[in-house]
């Protein structure tokens, strides 16, 4: 609906109601219903959904519309990201939000910094959630605001041309709220309490859920050792209640994201139950690490499997677990992915150890021999030592083609040493254009960097304190922040408008009209920001 539609309508409704409504003025009611399209998290979520399918969709067609997000974990640094995306490209087109579960233990639980091991409260991610939608929505009517205020000004001047321009712009605004892939862990307990909790992430406006097959209890970083996953008909029961929420709530286009750690995990808390030769639970035991039992020397307390007419023993540590054979770690990572997808996922995690774009592709060409349209959602993870795994690829890539390398150690390639090099320039463009490369050749639609905001934050808050309590003292605010904000046009610039200032301007004037007591008067000190 445009926006002289929605005044024609707001006047149509006020004049319905008559005398008792007299002084609400149509227009300043349909400013307040633009600046708030979504009513619901339901309706972001299935909004979002849509436009998520349509990405994945337009991937198929061509991997270079491959998709991208990062990792936040307050509502303030997700409406900067978008608000950031905007001014820089226009359109915040294929550009997503990422929740991730490790930022929400390190930084949202009442507990204060939890590691990633499902301890922080459940409620916490769609908290989340609903405070990133919020901020984003605040970030329309802020800009939304602005417009209305060019609006009038140029309605006031008698400005035809530009009075048209600004209603197009307001009629064609592009919203701020965009994709959200959530974290729900490995769903906080059993299929039920995964549904309970899907429910709440979708009904905050998630469109997208990712959901991981170790044990809930047991549940680790996945770049972290001791992880610990389930039978595959464990983790597809987690699917279906995530698809049965979504379905319930009335988004049939939502979003799952399977993601398997069997790459990096060597244990197990359960033998899978198996009723016949090759089903889906004799292939998950036949990765466990097993010695043929003679019957004569059974000991108490042993677990026994048969396969083949053979009576196997499974190695069982003190903890109760069974561990896997060693090198099995890819052949369950496809076997997971193809289950996943054969079973109502719609996208695929692996993590891996390092980002190396054959390693990935390896497997993903096994898991598009059974399922061709396979996709990847890829933690491009600061966990990676990226300079240092890159420098080494080349290296190594280096040392095969017989070119000399013997300025290098490879064990120190990390080195600033090595920064002016051709090695390392090499390796520099092979990560710029690793998403890129990733996804052409390893079916990777959605790049995400997990933690990049609990990094910049820390990074920038060392700079700041170094420069402020050290010699710099003021000059070091002024100088490395403000007078950037200033000069690169940051919107928060203006800290009192992006709190919502002007907003709060617009609805006294709207609720008082003449009498309306306003902030941003002659003497408010962010006018001397005007020119940022």
């Amino acid at each position: 609906m445009t926006y002289s539609a929605r005044i024609n309508e707001m006047n149509e409704t006020i004049a319905a109601n008559g005398a008792p409504w007299g002084a609400i003025d149509a227009e300043s009611a349909a400013r307040m219903a633009v600046q708030n399209r979504f009513r619901t998290g339901l309706d972001i979520a299935r909004y979002t959904a849509r436009i998520m399918r349509e990405d994945m969709d337009a991937y198929d067609q061509d991997p270079a519309n491959y998709t991208q997000s990062l990792g936040t974990w307050h509502g303030f640094i997700a409406q900067q990201k978008m608000i950031s995306i905007k001014k820089h490209f226009g359109s915040t087109k294929r550009r997503y939000l990422y929740l991730s579960g490790w930022m929400v233990a390190a930084l949202r639980s009442e507990f204060g910094p939890l590691p990633d091991q499902s301890m922080h409260e459940k409620t916490s991610v769609p908290a989340l959630i609903e405070e990133l939608y919020t901020f984003l929505k605040q970030a329309d009517a802020r800009e939304l605001g602005g417009l209305f205020r060019e609006l009038d000004a140029a309605k006031e001047a008698g400005d035809a041309v530009n009075t048209h321009r600004l209603l197009k712009a307001i009629d064609e605004h592009q919203t701020h709220v965009v994709p959200i892939i959530a974290d729900i862990d490995a769903g906080f307990g059993n299929a039920e309490a995964t549904y309970l909790l899907a429910k709440k992430m979708i009904e905050a406006g998630a469109c997208a859920l990712q959901i991981e097959n170790q044990v809930s209890d047991e549940k680790q970083c996945g770049h972290q050792d001791g992880k610990v996953t389930v039978p595959h008909e464990d983790f597809l029961q987690k699917i279906r209640a995530i698809r049965y929420a979504f379905l319930e709530l009335g988004v049939p286009d939502g979003i799952i994201v399977a993601r398997t750690d069997s790459l990096g995990a060597g244990l197990t808390k359960q033998i899978a139950y198996s009723t016949e030769p090759g089903d889906i639970g004799d292939q998950y035991n036949s990765f466990l690490d097993c010695d043929e039992v003679d019957p004569a020397s059974i000991t108490n307390g042993q677990v026994f499997i048969s396969r083949d007419g053979k009576l196997l023993a499974p190695k069982r540590l003190p903890s109760n677990l069974y561990q896997f054979r060693s090198g099995t770690g890819e052949d369950r990572c496809v076997l997971d992915c193809i289950t996943a997808l054969q079973n109502g996922a719609d996208l695929l995690w692996i993590e891996t150890e390092k980002p190396h774009v054959e390693q990935i592709a390896g497997m993903v060409d096994r898991v598009r021999e059974v399922v061709p349209n396979a996709k990847l959602v890829y933690n491009n993870s600061p966990s990676f030592n990226w300079t240092l795994n890159f420098r080494q690829q080349v290296y190594d890539a280096w040392a095969e083609a017989g070119k000399d390398v013997s300025a290098f150690d490879r064990a120190k390639l990390m080195s600033v040493d090595y920064d002016g090099t051709e090695l390392a320039a090499e390796a520099d463009e092979k990560i710029r254009t690793f998403q890129a490369d990733a996804a052409k050749r390893a079916g990777i639609f959605h790049h995400l960097i997990t933690l990049p905001t609990y990094h910049t934050a820390a990074l920038s808050t060392d700079n700041l304190a170094r420069e402020y309590f050290g010699e710099q003292a003021m000059l070091g605010y002024v100088k490395n922040v403000q007078r950037e904000e200033i000069r690169q046009g940051i919107a928060c610039v203006k800290h009192q408008n992006m709190a919502g200032s002007d907003i709060g301007d617009d609805h006294k004037e709207y609720f008082a009209g003449e009498a309306a007591l306003k902030a941003g008067g002659e003497d408010n000190t962010m006018n001397q920001f005007a020119a940022a």
